[in-house]
């Protein structure tokens, strides 16, 4: 009664709801940067059972995010280091720690011991096997990602609604985006993140609030802005955890699913009444040489839509390819027509526009 005292004194919560919670198994995949508060928070609260599944180990350059661990951590496998800490924070609840690589061979079993998973892994491999094992299992994923400045959260297979293919259908291609260790992350930032991770937990769990279901969240710290962004859910069939992360570009069974409109550099050059969008922050911006290019930052544009020409094919572009999709998705959410976005990044198509833009310049 005195360590859940203030769970217990909400009418929302009290004491049925504390017991739901103590009786909730959760399934936490990785224990870095996402993994460290949803875990501290979650252990906290009175999760009952807590399973961590993490093979790396805890270095130096962890310990800017990672804040369940510290020196004496260095060097110990981070499932095992992060059970010895939350052992220490809540010792009436259960932790297994699983100090190995998640794998298609192990994923299903693992899963089905569980009530809930949360993703907290730092790649597209992981995320979409997660993604499928939940799928098959039928349990619900709370998801969520972070990118230098910016994060997402959604919660995916969830009372039949949308899955983590229903946003990104599939795998981009090997080393396309950059993660945290070649691009950097804002210490602060998977702090906030794994905290709305764990509040869907807790949500979950005890069937209140409204559950980002259907609902990307998306944050920019630097900016201090949200946007959300609605996802539909297609009719994918997972019927197998893809077997290698060699085969892990391969499409699983669609039907009618409508993707988000991809196009090519060479796509757009030809077609003159366009704009082309820059959805990065205005930091990010590189100057592109001989063409017009708009800046509309996905963080504010939902307030800019009056700045886009209905008449007009839109393509969107940003650093790696993500923002970009976002955009087209927000705007298909306002009815808003011929929105595409660039595959390739903002060097490759400054590199692309710079080179066209001689080549008129000479010919003439």
């Amino acid at each position: 009664m005195n360590r859940y005292n203030r769970h217990i004194i909400l009418s929302e919560v009290g004491s049925s709801g504390q017991e739901k919670l103590n009786k909730a198994k959760v399934l936490v995949i990785g224990a870095g940067g996402l993994g460290c508060p949803i875990l501290q928070y979650l252990a906290a609260a009175g999760i009952g059972e807590i399973g961590i599944i993490d093979f790396d180990v805890v270095e130096l350059s962890n310990l800017q995010r990672q804040v369940l661990f510290g020196k004496s951590s260095l060097g110990k496998n981070k499932a095992i280091a992060a059970k010895d800490r939350l052992e220490d924070l809540n010792d009436e609840i259960k932790i297994t720690a699983y100090p190995e690589a998640l794998t298609y061979q192990n994923a299903i079993a693992l899963f089905k011991l569980y009530d809930i998973i949360v993703d907290g892994s730092d790649n597209f491999e992981t995320r979409y096997m997660v993604n499928d094992a939940s799928i098959i299992t039928n349990k619900p994923l709370v998801f969520g990602a972070i990118y230098k400045f910016e994060g997402q959260v959604s919660v995916f297979n969830y009372n039949q609604g949308p899955s983590y293919r229903c946003l990104f259908p599939n795998l981009p291609e090997k080393d396309a985006i950059p993660n945290c260790s070649e691009i950097g992350v804002l210490g602060v930032l998977p702090g906030i993140i794994g905290s709305m991770q764990a509040n869907e937990v807790i949500k979950l769990i005890l069937g209140i609030g409204d559950v980002l279901s259907g609902t990307l969240l998306c944050y920019n710290a630097l900016t201090n802005q949200t946007s959300s962004l609605k996802i539909n859910r297609n009719n994918a069939v997972i019927n197998k955890v893809l077997d290698s992360k060699s085969n892990f570009n391969t499409k699983p069974l669609l039907i009618n699913c409508e993707t988000t409109f991809e196009v090519s550099i060479e796509d757009i050059i030809s077609n003159q009444n366009i704009q082309i969008i820059d959805v990065r922050e205005i930091d990010e911006l590189p100057k592109i040489d001989g063409f017009n290019i708009e800046n509309l930052p996905l963080s504010t544009l939902h307030f800019n839509i009056k700045q886009l020409n209905n008449n007009s094919a839109k393509y969107f572009f940003c650093q790696s390819g993500i923002r970009s999709k976002k955009a087209v998705e927000l705007l298909k959410t306002h009815d808003i027509a011929n929105c595409f976005s660039i595959k390739e990044d903002a060097v490759e198509l400054k590199n692309y526009i710079e080179k066209q833009y001689k080549e008129t310049i000479n010919g003439r």
